[in-house]
């Protein structure tokens, strides 16, 4: 009887003290979670009485603490700049368009877009090379013209550059056509750059390379 209790009390030590891991462990994750929020809050505070160049700053300084290794991209939406980096030293600056921030509204009002490049931490999903563009709804309304039903219809070549980076949600580092706009906040979200500037980049990311937008 002495051993059975001996070993009940093992036991109980041995999952109350796995229920205390498992605790600390979850504390530790939400710490964790909320120094990540903190490092990625790429919305501007509305209470803080700080300019959006000043916290610009701020986040490529938060970025730059990281130190990321190998070869990453940085995309600056305020001065559209791009750089290439390779273990924090930069082999490649390019300037870029970035989103204009304009508001388009459907008519009738169902449906809107802001035209924003998304900020925060990314990673090159696809690469593409002589890339198509695939018309979205948007492109339809905001030249006035009726949303095709037939997918080809909706299929453009040429106007994408020679290459592209898909980063998702159809978002791309991509070339360009309107090599005189670079330097603008003037596109619909995507990153536009030089297809003489995109190759060097093109060929040194892979699927899986990191993508810093701020």
């Amino acid at each position: 009887m002495k051993f059975w209790k001996v070993l009940l009390a093992l036991v109980a030590l041995v999952y109350l003290s796995s229920l205390a891991i498992v605790a600390l462990s979850w504390m530790h994750h939400l710490k964790l979670s909320a120094e990540w929020k903190t490092v990625w809050s790429f919305e501007l505070d509305p209470k803080a009485r700080v300019k959006p160049e000043a916290q610009n700053a701020a986040l490529k300084k938060k970025i730059q603490e990281l130190h990321p290794k190998g070869v990453y991209i940085m995309v600056d939406s305020a001065e559209n700049r791009l750089y290439l980096k390779k273990d924090g030293q930069t082999i490649k600056e390019a300037l870029v368009s970035t989103g204009s921030g304009v508001i388009l509204v459907e008519p009738g009002g169902k449906r809107s877009w802001q035209f924003d490049t998304p900020k925060g931490e990314f990673f090159v999903k696809s690469k593409i090379q002589n890339p198509y563009w695939v018309k979205p709804d948007w492109a339809f309304i905001e030249e006035n013209e009726p949303i095709p039903k037939k997918m080809e219809d909706r299929v453009e070549a040429g106007v994408l550059g020679d290459y592209a980076l898909g980063f998702g949600q159809g978002y791309f580092i991509h070339g360009t056509l309107y090599t005189r706009l670079l330097g603008r906040n003037v596109t619909h979200g995507c990153v536009r750059v030089a297809d003489k500037d995109l190759e060097e980049v093109f060929k040194a990311s892979r699927i899986g390379t990191r993508i810093y937008i701020y």
